[in-house]
């Protein structure tokens, strides 16, 4: 497989990369919450887009590419934040097998 050459200047994107941390809500429940892991540079591109009505509303769904820096403690059901944007984080792959990247498949859900 032939190494992929991306220019580090396209790693713009300032996000916070989070790990999902549920919390017990004292009665047996549990309330979802995310907590920071790192910050980090990566490049996004959006990929496709569509919407949807939910409960009479509009939502709107953006697939997204992005890329990051290798990394060994990706896991589902992570995400990243830019913002008030958060993109989840659906699957997930070394592109050319050297180590050096993750291309992540996120989504970005809006109203």
């Amino acid at each position: 497989m032939r190494a992929i050459t991306l220019d580090p200047g396209q790693m713009s994107a300032r996000l916070e990369l989070e790990r999902r941390d549920d919390v017990s809500d004292g009665q047996g429940g549990v309330v979802t919450g995310f907590s920071v892991v790192t910050s980090l540079w990566a490049r996004i591109e959006p990929v496709s887009s569509g919407h949807e009505e939910r409960a009479d509303e509009q939502v709107f769904t953006v697939t997204h590419r992005i890329w990051i820096r290798f990394r060994d403690d990706l896991e589902a059901g992570m995400r990243f934040r830019k913002g008030l944007r958060i993109f989840a984080v659906r699957a997930f792959r070394d592109p050319d097998e050297t180590g050096r990247y993750l291309v992540c498949d996120c989504t970005e859900e809006g109203r």
